[in-house]
């Protein structure tokens, strides 16, 4: 394992802002921590940076403690943005670069790779402050990974994009992956976490409601999902045992069930004997089954 959290609580006086908190993130891997807002996810963050101690428990990397490694290891990306408004693009890639111990000389090649893979060519004398939103979230990402670092926490990268600019970081963070860089993710937009990541933590109060695979996590909850087509009503349907909720789509229904062993019986009820061109049984989301897990109502 490339970085352990083993069993982590932090208090402010008489708040507790994470509570036991244990996971481990393997080399190589894209790990998910996802919670609301206050959930402890930038707590954790902090810690792990040593930004913070801990008030119980240990945090390692590659089994060394977290407040002993060279901070060169590490990149972050945070939620708030971070760059210097009057420097330019280039000048500002440079800097951050030669802070985290690499040589101007050296960076050359990485600073022209990157702004020209994130269609900044033209912006590279521009300031930052004259930048779009998405255009400035596109070079601090550049900017957290430009020391290139074993270990990068991205902390809503998503933030602000436009789809075609989420899709090139969606890219660059998985070519970061290929190169063995581990990453700690967090976005409150779950497809992005459903994407990219193959375990993960959710986080509530402080607490984990879950740590493992996406895939345990969505086998747990069992193919609770039903998608059909039929004749029957919307008030006909709810009325099926173990339907627990029903939504309307553009070309059919999608049925909500008490458990996946209610697919059978529901077959032959709605079927009534008859060819149906879709009757579709599938996992729920992962942002179904956060709004389930953290007290919201899964629609």
């Amino acid at each position: 394992m490339a970085l352990k959290i083993d069993h982590v609580t932090k208090k402010y006086q008489n708040f507790t802002a994470v509570n036991q908190l244990s996971f481990t993130i393997e080399k190589g891997e894209i790990f998910g921590l996802i919670g609301q807002n206050g959930a402890g996810k930038t707590t954790t963050f902090r810690m792990i940076l040593d930004l913070q101690e801990t008030t119980e428990g240990n945090i390692s990397w590659n089994d060394i403690p977290i407040n002993k490694v060279n901070r060169d290891v590490l990149g972050y990306l945070p939620e708030e943005r971070g760059i210097f408004p009057s420097m330019t693009v280039e000048d500002q890639l440079y800097f951050f670069g030669v802070l985290r111990g690499r040589g101007k000389k050296d960076l050359k090649q990485d600073v022209d790779y990157w702004i020209e893979r994130f269609e900044l060519v033209d912006k590279r004398k521009a300031k930052a402050e004259t930048l779009s939103k998405g255009n400035q979230q596109k070079v601090q990402l550049i900017a957290s990974f430009i020391h290139q670092p074993e270990f990068l926490i991205l902390d809503e990268p998503f933030s602000g994009l436009d789809p075609v600019n989420r899709e090139l970081l969606m890219d660059a963070i998985l070519y970061l992956k290929e190169k063995g860089t581990t990453i700690l993710f967090s976005s409150h937009q779950m497809a992005n976490v459903e994407e990219l990541c193959d375990h993960l933590c959710i986080l509530k109060r402080g607490v984990s409601l879950f740590t493992g695979s996406l895939k345990d996590l969505k086998e747990q909850y069992g193919k609770k999902k039903l998608s059909i087509r039929t004749d029957l009503t919307e008030k006909e349907l709810h009325t099926l045992e173990g339907v627990t909720n029903v939504k309307k789509t553009r070309d059919g229904y999608t049925l909500t069930l008490e458990d996946e062993t209610y697919g059978k019986q529901l077959f032959e009820q709605i079927s009534r004997g008859q060819y149906m061109d879709k009757f579709s049984m599938d996992y729920l989301t992962l942002d179904e089954i956060f709004k389930d897990l953290v007290g919201g109502i899964v629609v």
